[in-house]
């Protein structure tokens, strides 16, 4: 007989507010315990020490989480001036310090540099791979890899406040892949100043803001209150993450056949006049992802949404 899968099947996208201390992984546990869910998973991966928009997919969503973190992401971030550390956060040891602190001036001028397609060097405490194995896990057990530089896009990077003279707000709009971490780490070393995060906020993924995001006590009390049921308010459904992709309305026989994975033709008036990816409906339903090209319709992903 087949395993019973363990839980509930819970289908859609929660915003969640990550608090500071916890691991993402650790957070989405919590969640995925609270709304007692077969399968869940989140869309880009927040540092321990960061707060705010951690999308978290349920069941069929997770089949688009690719397509959150391929989003474009905002960050507040909050840089103290003076030392350099290990993690470019303030969790790291000091590697570096300076007496020197930047004029607001000096910084604004430096910024330019750090925006649009740049080359930028990960944090040693980072996810990335050396040799099979994660730089975090090296870096623990007192290795020093050697991390290549990745071109990132920075679309926008601007001072929010500058408190002291030791400390700056800043605000970023950046493509996948960016490390917040290293953009206040290469700030201090262009000025001469050395810095590292001491705050970091994520404010939006893709079409998910912190707006709308829910930390983990109000869910509790929520569940709680109002049991499961009430839960359910609080979830988007499934393709709110394709928000960038065509959507295509097709009739119930053709969604049933794109539904058994089989390409579908399509002609006349209701051909797509496009190729590239998509999603289709029938009758409001979620039904598929797949790739058009010349009027063919070819499925890449099934939704099983009843």
């Amino acid at each position: 007989m087949p395993r019973r899968k363990k839980g509930r099947p819970v289908n859609g996208w929660l915003i969640l507010d990550k608090p500071a201390g916890k691991t993402s992984t650790q957070a989405l546990a919590a969640v995925k315990r609270l709304y007692d869910a077969q399968k869940a998973g989140h869309a880009g991966t927040l540092d321990p020490l960061a707060t705010g928009v951690l999308p978290i997919a349920f069941g069929e969503a997770t089949k688009t989480v690719s397509y959150a973190v391929d989003g474009e992401k905002a960050y507040r971030f909050t840089v103290r001036w003076g030392e350099e550390t290990t993690t470019d956060d303030s969790e790291g040891d000091v590697t570096q310090t300076s007496d020197a602190r930047p004029h607001f001036d000096d910084i604004e001028a430096c910024l330019e540099d750090f925006v649009g397609d740049i080359e930028q060097v990960p944090p040693q405490f980072s996810a990335i791979k050396v040799d099979g194995q994660r730089a975090y896990d090296l870096a623990r057990d007192g290795e020093n890899p050697k991390l290549a530089a990745r071109t990132v896009t920075i679309d926008d990077l601007r001072i929010i406040d500058m408190p002291d003279a030791a400390t700056t707000i800043f605000e970023a709009e950046c493509g996948k892949g960016t490390y917040v971490r290293s953009i206040a780490r290469d700030i201090g070393r262009k000025l001469g100043c050395y810095g590292h995060v001491i705050e970091l906020r994520r404010l939006r993924v893709g079409p998910f803001t912190d707006e709308a995001a829910l930390p983990i006590d109000e869910l509790a009390e929520t569940l709680e209150e109002g049991g499961l049921e009430a839960l359910g308010e609080f979830l988007h459904p499934v393709e709110v993450a394709l928000d960038d992709l065509t959507e295509l309305t097709l009739t119930p026989s053709d969604a049933a056949s794109l539904a058994r994975g089989q390409t579908v033709l399509m002609r006349g008036r209701d051909a797509p006049m496009f190729t590239g990816p998509f999603f289709a409906t029938s009758k409001g339903r979620l039904i598929a992802l797949g790739e058009a090209e010349k009027g063919q319709l070819r499925p890449t992903r099934v939704f099983n949404l009843g």
